[in-house]
């Protein structure tokens, strides 16, 4: 994989409609041959829901129903974005960045356990043949295999979309606990770890490099690619009709 080179975009906080339009940006790079990769945030604490659920969900928690909402364009379930690193990874169609018979999404959940357990957190991805009893409609409550886990505890899950061959996999890494999901425990509840969300990026960013032994070139969004964003959050993310549409 020498001289292959993957776009390291800089680290930000935004609301839901911004970054999942952002996320599709990037797709649609991808689409034309850019990879890139990005960690960001989410201000303020937000509820997304995947792909297929359907809306009414929100209502099963006061609490979680209070929050502002988007739907993903990804599949998975409902994630509560607070304290947490989220990425992005889009990747242009067929070799080298998608060699067949590869999964990403256990290939990036294990290289944020490496990342982790780099930082000192005993991380690992979860092994099952299928998955563990779950309840209600929170990810982090269904662990499956390949997810990434503290203990018997997930920490880590991501969900895909594709386009044209190209792929959108973006995810979470639980930091520490919400009071909004005070049954969902953190990295820093199970083990004590107090991550920084800059140290966790770091430690994320340099075992890519070692499990791909691609360049990560840093690198600003394209005007096309901020355009792209703006448009995407105003006319779909930002609107009932896509967020309300199931």
């Amino acid at each position: 994989m020498e001289g292959i080179t993957c776009r390291l975009l800089p680290y930000a906080v935004a609301d839901g409609p911004h970054n999942m339009a952002a996320d599709e940006a990037l797709l649609h790079s991808a689409v034309d041959g850019s990879a890139s990769l990005r960690f960001y945030g989410w201000l303020p604490p937000t509820l997304s829901l995947g792909y297929f659920q359907r809306e009414s969900v929100r209502s099963d928690d006061l609490r979680l129903a209070a929050l502002p909402f988007v739907r993903r364009p990804s599949g998975g379930d409902t994630l509560i974005h607070h304290h947490e690193l989220t990425y992005a990874l889009a990747l242009p169609p067929g070799r080298p960045w998608q060699a067949r018979g590869v999964s990403w999404l256990a290939r990036m959940h294990g290289i944020v356990a490496a990342g982790l357990r780099n930082l000192g957190v005993p991380a690992r991805l979860f092994i099952a043949t299928a998955s563990q009893l779950s309840h209600g409609p929170l990810c982090f409550h269904h662990v499956t295999a390949g997810d990434v886990v503290v203990g018997a505890a997930k920490i880590g899950g991501s969900a895909q979309r594709k386009r044209r061959g190209a792929l959108l996999q973006h995810g979470a890494i639980l930091l520490a606990r919400t009071l909004l999901t005070p049954n969902l425990p953190g990295i820093h509840e199970l083990t004590g770890h107090f991550l920084a969300v800059e140290d966790t990026l770091h430690a994320i960013v340099q075992a890519f490099v070692v499990d791909t032994a691609w360049r990560l070139d840093p690198s600003d969004w394209r005007p096309r690619e901020r355009a792209c964003t703006e448009e995407l959050a105003a006319a779909k993310y930002g609107q009932d009709s896509w967020n309300r549409k199931r």
